[in-house]
């Protein structure tokens, strides 16, 4: 991307849905030269009275649950009653990748094809808390061009469902009704997060064991505290392939968000995830200034060698250098 962008000239468009305008907004915000973070960061301005004008769903479940060929059917579903659905990504997985999300976007068949849709991976960049970053500030230029729905799906394991979470409005937990053991995979603390259970792939084989599995998980969900949105976390079931259950499901997220805005959640949540985010930004700019600072570096290299050969401690190297670089910054 050119470094004479017209930024404002960039905005415009963006604000009118111009989707190639978005691509290119993404493609900036995702650099770490440090002239274009001052053009993202200006962009991110410019974008601010659109802010928040979107419904954030997160998704997420154990690899072969089938979320993208239920993000396929619940987005189709979605754009069918006129929303405009954006999906989005977290994955710190894999640097050549970019996430399997690449791969899901060719089993996204109708979504890919949709002009009310728009399918992104978030580039990988070795750690969570960047592409979590980069994926938060995309969501934000999604809502300028005019996307009323995010779908935010977690395609890596381990901590992305908490960044996910700490994202959106609703977190969507996708299981599977097979044998009995359908709870051993799955963490409390995911279970925690899950604002509706929906067992997927409710057809064949599987159908025989999903009345069984919605018992299991409903009285797994009993044994939790009362969410802070004073929601009842429903257990749905449904067919991505055949359709069967989507509805129940869109009536399900429609009735969450009318409740957690007549009873102030939505905002205080949002405002809440703001402050999170105020420090999670801080944090990157000074661990981005730190690293890249040329005489830190040299000073880091030497005290590298001392602490790998047990002249100086991790913690007074670490002070040391710290300190140094307080003094000039």
């Amino acid at each position: 991307m050119s470094k004479s962008i017209d930024i404002n000239e960039l905005a415009e468009k963006l604000n009118t849905g111009d989707r190639v305008a978005l691509g290119r907004a993404i493609t900036l915000v995702e650099s770490t030269r440090e002239e274009q973070l001052e053009q993202a960061a200006e962009l991110l301005s410019l974008c601010a009275s659109k802010v928040g004008l979107s419904q954030r769903i997160g998704i997420t479940g154990v690899p072969g649950v089938g979320k993208s060929t239920f993000i396929d059917a619940f987005g189709s579903k979605l754009t069918a009653t006129g929303k405009k659905v954006a999906v989005l990504a977290v994955d710190p997985s894999s640097d050549i990748s970019h996430g399997s999300i690449l791969g899901d976007k060719t089993r996204m068949e109708r979504l890919s094809a949709d002009p009310n849709a728009f399918i992104r991976p978030t580039a990988a960049g070795g750690s969570l808390g960047g592409v979590a970053r980069k994926t938060r500030e995309t969501i934000t230029l999604c809502e300028a061009a005019g996307f009323d729905t995010i779908l935010i799906e977690t395609v890596g394991v381990g901590q992305s469902e908490t960044a996910v979470h700490s994202m959106v409005d609703m977190f969507v937990l996708l299981v599977l009704a097979t044998a009995g053991d359908e709870l051993q995979g799955i963490k409390r603390g995911i279970m925690e997060m899950a604002d509706v259970v929906i067992i997927n792939k409710d057809d064949g084989e599987n159908a025989s064991f999903t009345k069984l599995a919605k018992a299991s998980y409903h009285q797994a969900l009993h044994l939790f505290p009362a969410k802070e949105s004073d929601w009842t976390v429903p257990v749905l079931s449904c067919s991505s392939t055949l359709g069967n259950g989507l509805d129940e499901i869109l009536s399900t997220i429609e009735n969450f968000f009318n409740h957690v805005r007549v009873n102030g959640y939505l905002e205080a949540n949002r405002s809440k995830q703001n402050g999170y985010w105020l420090r999670q930004a801080i944090s990157e700019e000074l661990n981005h200034r730190f690293f890249s600072d040329p005489e830190t570096a040299t000073k880091l290299q030497k005290l590298n060698s001392d602490v790998n050969e047990g002249k100086v401690s991790p913690f007074v190297a670490a002070r040391e250098l710290l300190k140094n670089w307080g003094y000039r910054s």
